[in-house]
C-alpha cells in the first residue's frame, strides 16, 4: 500500500514535467520535421520528399549564414566564458556572504527587461546620434557623428551581455563546491597563479563550463532580436532566413526544414563541444 502511494505520489510529481517536455518539446518538433518533408508540387497539393533541403543545400547563401551564425556563435560564447569565469571565481571563492547577494543582483538586473528593451537601450547609445557618438563630437575628438551600430562588433557586444549571466551561474554553483584546501596544496607544491588555474581550477570547473558553453552557444546561436536590431541590414543572421522562410515567402515547409537544420548544426557543435572536452551531458549537469 505504502509503495503505491510513493509510485502515485512520484507520477503526479513529474507528470506536469513530462507534460510539458511532450506537449511542449517533443511534439512541436515532431510536428516541424513532418512539415520540413513536404514538397509542393501544385497548389494545396504536397508530397513527401527532401526538396526543402535540397534547395537550402543548393543555394550557398542560407548555408553560409548557417555557418557564419554557428562561427559568431562560438565567439560570443568564448568572450561570455573569459569575461564571466572572473566574475564567477569572484563571487564564488573571493567575496564574503553579504556581497554575494549584491553582485547577484547586478548581474539579474539585465534580465528585468525584454530583449527588445535592452537592444533599443545600445541603439540609443551607439547610434549616429547617441551617447557615445555626441560625447565624442563635444569632447572635440570627432569633428562629426559616427555611427556604431550595424556591424559585427556591436552585434557580438549586444548577445554578449546578453548572455553573459547564463554563463555566471553554473560556474558559481560548479566553483562553490571546490574545497579552498585545493589551491592552497597548490601553492604549496610551487605552483604560480597560472598553475594553479590550468591544473586546478579549470579541470574542477569544467562541468560549469561545458554548461554554460551549451546553454550560451544555443541562446546566440537561436537569438533573432539583438542580431536584427544592432546589425540591421548588414545582419547575416539565420534566424533571420528562418522568420523570412515563414513569415515574409509564406512558405513554412521551408521555414521548418530550415528550424531543423539550425537544431541539427547546433545539436552537432555541443556534441563535438563535448567530445573535445571530455565531459558527457549526464556529467557536465549532475555537477553544475
Amino acid at each position: 500500500m505504502q509503495s503505491d502511494i510513493k509510485r502515485l505520489s512520484l507520477i503526479l510529481l513529474f507528470a506536469p514535467f513530462a507534460l510539458w517536455i511532450v506537449l511542449l518539446i517533443i511534439l512541436p518538433h515532431l510536428g516541424m520535421v513532418v512539415l520540413s518533408l513536404r514538397e509542393k508540387v501544385a497548389p494545396r497539393v504536397y508530397e513527401f520528399g527532401f526538396g526543402n533541403y535540397i534547395d537550402f543545400i543548393n543555394e550557398p547563401i542560407y548555408w553560409n549564414t548557417l555557418l557564419r551564425t554557428g562561427s559568431m556563435s562560438i565567439l560570443v560564447t568564448i568572450l561570455a566564458l573569459l569575461i564571466g569565469f572572473p566574475i564567477a571565481y569572484y563571487i564564488a571563492k573571493i567575496a564574503g556572504r553579504r556581497s554575494r547577494g549584491a553582485l547577484f543582483l547586478l548581474c539579474l538586473i539585465p534580465l528585468w527587461v525584454s530583449d527588445l528593451i535592452r537592444a533599443f537601450g545600445w541603439i540609443l547609445l551607439l547610434r549616429e546620434t547617441g551617447v557615445f557618438s555626441s560625447f565624442l563630437q563635444w569632447s572635440g575628438m570627432v569633428s562629426e557623428p559616427i555611427e556604431f551600430l550595424y556591424n559585427d562588433i556591436t552585434v557580438v557586444m549586444g548577445l554578449v551581455y546578453t548572455v553573459i549571466l547564463f554563463m555566471i551561474v553554473p560556474l558559481v554553483s560548479t566553483l562553490d563546491g571546490m574545497d579552498d584546501a585545493m589551491v592552497e596544496a597548490g601553492y604549496n607544491l610551487g605552483g604560480n597563479g597560472f598553475t594553479v588555474l590550468r591544473r586546478i581550477i579549470v579541470p574542477y570547473a569544467m562541468p560549469g563550463i561545458v554548461s554554460g558553453c551549451i546553454v550560451v552557444f544555443m541562446m546566440t546561436a537561436g537569438s533573432y532580436l539583438t542580431p536584427i536590431l544592432l546589425g540591421g541590414k548588414n545582419s547575416s543572421w539565420f534566424t533571420e532566413q528562418i522568420y523570412d522562410q515563414f513569415i515574409t515567402r509564406f512558405n513554412w515547409e521551408s521555414g521548418a526544414a530550415f528550424g531543423f537544420l539550425l537544431l541539427a548544426f547546433t545539436s552537432l557543435v555541443v556534441w563535438l563541444g563535448l567530445k573535445l572536452s571530455g565531459q558527457t551531458l549526464a556529467n557536465t549537469v549532475a555537477k553544475s
